[in-house]
């Protein structure tokens, strides 16, 4: 029994689909055929019941598609456990991201990341821009999605990925919810939310109240959830930036794109790493993230 007429067999199975299942494999539909024949043939059940142009799986295929998952799984970690062994551990990325970020951009491209180097063992960290900033400095992480808030250095590679309408996520029930748009001069008796550390909070509380133009109170939540929480309860408005337009709280928070006069506020996301980051997987997995972007 070969194991890619196993991986044959789950494509099918997933794909619910002979010719979906073949092109997933750049094989003809015919030859993915012969080869589920071939296993069925060698265990000596049927897997898959046909009928006319469709299928369904017999109870032997149910439980031998549910194990070989798990069999094809363990596999695949035993490949990567056994590649570490031989590199030392050398095979490792560590990667940030912006806590405020809504995009799924950096998800979307650590999945594909993993699947191309699934030897790799792929750090995450999340945090404000002073984080972030602070694990490039020195050398905890490789590469971070960040916002632009100083001049670029020659020190480090800046490359810009997007330009962003900032927005609030906010309550429902918040009669601003029903805007198209919010003046941030609007919100200066409502409280902003803001996820930092409690040694980085006056750093974020300067920002968004100086430069981005938040006047009201402000509120600090250790995270993303603890922070949307709060803008459940209406205690406030939580500034995000990103492409991704729904919430995780579903009905329960609306996101509304912020002005200032009648023009969006604007924010830069850029990959920064330091020049001489020897990593070989740093700039792979920015090429990535700038794909996504694109």
């Amino acid at each position: 029994m070969l194991l890619r007429q196993i991986e044959y067999f789950q494509s099918v199975v997933r794909n619910n689909n002979f010719t979906l299942a073949a092109e997933e494999h750049h094989i003809s539909q015919s030859a993915i055929s012969q080869q589920i024949k071939v296993l069925e043939d060698e265990l000596g059940v049927k897997l898959l019941e046909r009928k006319n142009r469709r299928f369904e799986l017999t109870e032997a295929g149910k439980h031998f598609y549910k194990r070989s998952l798990v069999i094809t799984a363990d596999l695949e970690q035993l490949c990567r456990e056994t590649v570490r062994i031989d590199k030392k551990d050398e095979l490792e990325l560590s990667v940030g991201f912006l806590v405020s970020y809504g995009g799924d951009e950096f998800t979307r491209a650590i999945a594909a990341f993993s699947e191309q180097y699934p030897a790799v063992t792929l750090n995450v960290m999340s945090g404000n821009h002073e984080d972030l900033y602070d694990a490039l400095r020195f050398g905890k992480i490789d590469m971070a999605l960040n916002d632009q808030r100083r001049a670029f250095s020659d020190e480090y590679e800046n490359h810009i990925l997007s330009e962003s309408v900032c927005s609030v996520e906010m309550a429902t029930h918040n009669p601003l919810s029903q805007l198209s748009a919010v003046e941030i001069a609007d919100l200066r008796h409502l409280p902003c939310i803001l996820v930092a550390s409690s040694a980085q909070q006056e750093e974020e509380r300067r920002y968004y109240r100086d430069i981005v133009g938040f006047k009201g109170e402000f509120l600090f939540a250790e995270t993303v959830q603890e922070a949307r929480v709060l803008a459940v309860s209406n205690r406030g408005v939580l500034p995000v930036e990103g492409r991704q337009s729904d919430s995780f709280f579903g009905a329960t928070l609306r996101r509304v794109p912020l002005t200032r006069g009648g023009n969006p506020i604007r924010r830069t996301y850029c990959a920064f790493w330091k020049k001489d980051n020897a990593n070989p997987y740093t700039e792979r997995f920015a090429m990535l993230l700038r794909e996504q972007f694109t």
